[in-house]
């Protein structure tokens, strides 16, 4: 699926561009910073998704989307969220509040792609590694790799197969909850998500036993693992 973004603010067109970039199956045809530059190149290539921008000096991202060819879908990015009405007014497929996040500008292309034609949805694949600081250096680690994940105040441990020590990155555990595909690892406490596939086993007192670690299922975590045991499980309840 094709995607071009138009946006006056650099540092927006290049955090978009970074999310376009780690993406499956979404190229970027080309990026503006002026709209009335990108009239004609929206017009001419015809991207399956515009992510464009409102307030804009020239053209608005509203007049301009009056504009755009039949096939193109528009996704609003802007600060101002007194636009989300107007933005449905054009049939806009989404509407994002800057600073956008990631999960929510690849929830929008996944909007896309179900009503893309046959001839240009492709079936959107997890990427097999992930990219985390370590040290000032930045680690692509194997994602099937992964054992389990550990919050330590303002730092987070990964334990690896095969590795002795974690590695160690200055990050929050929502951010890795998110990092991380939710058909693979479950969240099961405030400090702990877990590969799902690395269980060896959860005994009576709802203790998960997972590489050299126990870990204890509070209350507040409880109902969801249940859950997900009653979609994994032989013996049913």
């Amino acid at each position: 699926m094709t995607c071009m973004i138009v946006d006056d603010e650099p540092l927006a067109v290049r955090l978009l561009e970074s999310y376009v970039e780690k993406t499956p199956d979404l190229k970027l045809m080309d990026s503006f910073t002026d709209s009335i530059n990108a009239i004609n190149a929206i017009k001419e290539q015809k991207p399956d998704l515009l992510f464009l921008d409102i307030q804009m000096p020239n053209i608005d991202g509203m007049e301009l989307a009056h504009s755009l060819p039949e096939e193109t879908r528009v996704v609003f990015t802007t600060a101002f969220k007194e636009y989300a009405f107007e933005s449905y007014e054009v049939n806009a497929l989404d509407f994002l509040l800057k600073p956008v996040r990631y999960n929510k500008f690849l929830a929008a292309v996944e909007k896309a792609r179900k009503l893309c034609s046959p001839r240009t949805v492709v079936q959107p694949q997890q990427p097999n590694t992930v990219f985390i600081r370590v040290d000032g250096e930045w680690r692509n680690i194997v994602i099937d790799q992964i054992v389990y994940v550990n919050g330590m105040k303002d730092y987070v441990l990964f334990y690896l197969d095969g590795e002795k020590k974690p590695l160690i990155s200055h990050l929050t555990m929502k951010a890795v909850e998110e990092m991380l595909p939710s058909d693979r690892f479950l969240r099961v406490h405030r400090s702990y998500i877990i590969a799902v596939d690395k269980i060896s086993k959860v005994d009576r007192n709802d203790c998960i036993y997972i590489g050299n670690e126990v870990i204890h299922i509070p209350d507040g975590y409880l109902q969801s693992f249940r859950q997900f045991l009653e979609t994994r499980s032989i013996n049913k309840r």
